[in-house]
């Protein structure tokens, strides 16, 4: 079974706990401002998980509690967004990945890293998406080698399209990767028979949505119990 399952697009805390708990080790919060999945920054002493006005403080530290001590990291997404404003949001939701899904250069991610780590955030890791439609296009990856820590593969700008999994075999490149492109539970297979030594993950988002933001935990839980089923 890929070693990371990322769920993104995630906004609600008791949601993010549901998840996490269904075996989740990544949750993916989203800063891009034009989303349905957008999460707002609040003014609050308690913490790390944003829009959470209608739950308490003691929700609240029981869910950074938990992440902690299920070890699942957070990965905000950006969009050629200002680096101060993704520093910003690093401090004040603990973030330990920095998604990058625009036309970000290697010099902008250099940067970024050196303004985080390790005064603010000591091994930060930065994670490039990379649109893939052809295997021409893991051309894009090249410049990255060396800055990204990992590239997340999707398929459309809109990642509204299913992955094309044979054209992974393009792929040459040194950097760890995701993959997303509207994956869902008829895809359990198609996962497993994966043999890519550097695809190390894969991305949930849509498919296993009731709403925007709102995820069925039900629906991962089974999904993920049925990647592990298949995989022993």
């Amino acid at each position: 079974m890929p070693q990371i399952i990322k769920v993104c697009g995630m906004r609600e805390a008791q949601n993010i706990s549901s998840v996490v708990y269904s075996g989740a080790n990544m949750i993916g919060l989203n800063f891009i401002p034009n989303s349905p999945r957008y999460v707002t920054q609040l003014s609050t002493h308690a913490g790390i998980i944003p829009d959470v006005g209608s739950l308490d403080y003691r929700k609240k530290t029981n869910l950074a509690q938990l992440l902690a001590e299920k070890q699942v990291r957070l990965c905000g997404i950006f969009k050629d967004d200002m680096p101060q404003t993704i520093v910003t949001r690093v401090v004040n939701f603990h973030l330990d990945i920095v998604q990058l899904h625009g036309s970000e250069s290697p010099i902008m991610m250099d940067n970024l890293r050196s303004s985080l780590d390790p005064d603010i955030h000591p091994g930060i890791q930065l994670m490039k998406t990379i649109t893939i439609v052809s295997k021409a296009d893991f051309a894009q990856c090249k410049p990255y080698e060396g800055h990204a820590d990992y590239f997340l593969f999707n398929t459309k700008a809109d990642n509204t399209e299913r992955f094309d999994w044979h054209l992974l075999k393009g792929y040459k490149g040194k950097t760890p990767f995701l993959l997303s492109g509207e994956i869902s539970e008829r895809d359990v297979e198609a996962i497993q028979a994966i043999q890519h030594p550097l695809c190390i993950g894969i991305d949930l988002d849509s498919q296993f949505e009731t709403a925007p933001a709102l995820k069925d935990t039900a629906k991962i839980k089974h999904f993920i119990a049925q990647l592990r089923k298949a995989e022993v």
